[in-house]
């Protein structure tokens, strides 16, 4: 596997590469990487002539600076578990790389509902910053294929619109990926390395939870259904950010349900100091 730090390195590889005829995946990672990330390499690797995978914790993203400076950072073990994976090129950059004329924000992403709910209310400014770097990322990369994970549902349909947005959809196929999850259920996610043992056997509640919220699922009113669940999570010792059932196509909250309309809960709850987000399809 290559390494390259420099985006002008990065350029003149890909260059050479597309004038053969390769067809690009890509993977965006902030690192710490687990199975669940390791899926998506795959995943490009069995559509795509050359896959690569990006590390870069991006600063703009974190609305609590405190947050950002506990990241896990696992690099050695990272690119050990790309090259085991057979990814062809890590792109490793620095802050300064990334954003050489500083973090300052130079363009207003127009996200709409997006913005405003879920995430979007609770980590104002998240997802701008998450469109700044992906922008950013996909000039660069320019892939065919891009590959994200359904546990981050919210941001999944924010980069969507952002391709949209900066008219690469007619260029880019984004494939959305399955969340894995641990043998108890629990999402995989870089976080929950920072679980000591007690909260980790505790954060399967959060799968627990919504897997009895599909059990329950009938059609008519299913507003109470939401609050059952935000109530079970604060009786077990979690502080809930939302737990909403809404339309999996638009994120609007659905209080009456018709038995057709496609629903996703989402979930995002604390657990002490670690924020862990997590989503169900109710009726795939």
């Amino acid at each position: 596997m290559i390494i390259l730090k420099k985006a002008t390195d990065l350029k003149k590889w890909l260059l050479a590469k597309k004038q053969l005829g390769a067809k690009i995946g890509f993977v965006p990672t902030m690192g710490a990487l687990h199975a669940g990330h390791i899926s998506l390499i795959k995943s490009s690797l069995s559509d795509n002539t050359i896959t690569i995978c990006s590390i870069f914790v991006n600063p703009t993203q974190f609305n609590d600076p405190s947050d950002f400076e506990k990241y896990p950072i696992t690099i050695e073990k990272d690119i050990e578990m790309l090259e085991q994976a057979g990814c062809h090129l890590l792109f490793l950059p620095s802050v300064k790389e990334m954003y050489p004329s500083g973090l300052q924000q130079t363009r207003q992403y127009e996200l709409g509902f997006l913005e405003i709910v879920f995430d979007g209310e609770f980590r104002p400014g998240h997802f701008q910053g998450v469109c700044m770097v992906v922008h950013n990322l996909l000039e660069r990369v320019m892939p065919d294929n891009l590959y994200l994970g359904q546990k981050d549902y919210q941001q999944c349909m924010v980069i969507t619109r952002l391709v949209e947005l900066i008219g690469l959809n007619r260029h880019i196929k984004i494939n959305i990926c399955p969340t894995l999850r641990e043998t108890d259920g629990l999402a995989m996610s870089s976080r929950n390395s920072r679980l000591n043992p007690s909260e980790r056997a505790l954060a399967p509640v959060i799968y627990q939870t919504m897997k009895w919220v599909k059990e329950e699922l009938k059609v008519g009113d299913i507003s109470s259904l939401s609050k059952a669940g935000a109530t079970e999570l604060t009786l077990k010792g979690f502080k809930p950010d939302y737990f909403s059932i809404v339309d999996a196509r638009t994120l609007l909250p659905v209080a009456f349900w018709d038995g057709e309309q496609k629903l996703v809960l989402l979930v995002a709850a604390f657990l002490n100091e670690v924020r862990l987000i997590d989503n169900l399809l109710l009726n795939e």
